[in-house]
């Protein structure tokens, strides 16, 4: 089992940033591809980002392409998500997940573990 707490989400006003991190423990996460979802309120959960278990490859959504920037610190077992240039529209909870194998997925259901979620609020 792989535990997942994600933490530095909170209220930013638009082109402000923020970085979240999502830090695993339990049964270690290095190896494991991690991808980064959001959900908006009376909107599907989407993807964001995602990372693979090597940290050589990484995806992003058209969406936050240039915007956004996925890492991993395979030493701390934790991924990052660096957010830039933040528009109200990337308001959502920020979900971490993690999937058992090491290459990158963009579905949310190829992925077996999920944290709790952090809000991200951006005001215009």
């Amino acid at each position: 089992q792989v535990q997942l707490v994600e933490s530095g989400g909170g209220l930013v006003q638009a082109r402000g940033s923020l970085r979240l991190s999502c830090a695993a423990s339990g049964r270690t996460a290095s190896g494991y591809a991690m991808g980064w979802f959001r959900q908006a309120p009376g909107k599907e959960r989407e993807f964001v980002a995602a990372i693979s278990g090597s940290g050589l490859h990484t995806s992003y959504a058209d969406s936050v392409k240039g915007r956004f920037t996925i890492s991993r610190d395979n030493a701390k077992n934790t991924v990052y998500l660096q957010m830039n240039s933040l528009k109200p529209e990337d308001t959502a909870v920020y979900y971490c997940a993690a999937r058992q194998y090491g290459n990158i997925q963009w579905q949310s259901t190829e992925y077996s573990y999920w944290g709790q979620g952090t809000q991200v609020t951006v005001s215009s």
